[in-house]
């Protein structure tokens, strides 16, 4: 049997083991698992894709790349937070 070592942030592995452990397994388990699965669909077994962000935020994402619908400039950061919570 073969050793499979990876690294992997502190705080990832954490939430992984509580995630993992939440289901009754352990990690070795799950990435046993996912391996299994990766070979049965001879590939990922989930897509991989851009995550979708709300259409209004696209829309401000764009507007803020195409300098439009901007206000300002502002004259301080306070200013700037004002405006951005006036209704």
């Amino acid at each position: 049997m073969a050793t499979l070592q990876i690294r992997v942030e502190d705080s990832l592995k954490s939430k992984a083991d509580n995630l993992f452990a939440s289901l009754g397994l352990d990690t070795s388990t799950a990435v046993r698992i996912f391996l299994n699965a990766a070979v049965e669909h001879d590939g990922i077994p989930f897509s991989i894709e851009h995550k979708a962000i709300p259409s209004s935020l696209a829309q401000a994402v764009s507007d803020s790349r195409n300098r439009r619908n901007l206000h300002g400039p502002f004259d301080s950061g306070e200013a700037a937070v004002a405006a951005m919570l006036e209704d």
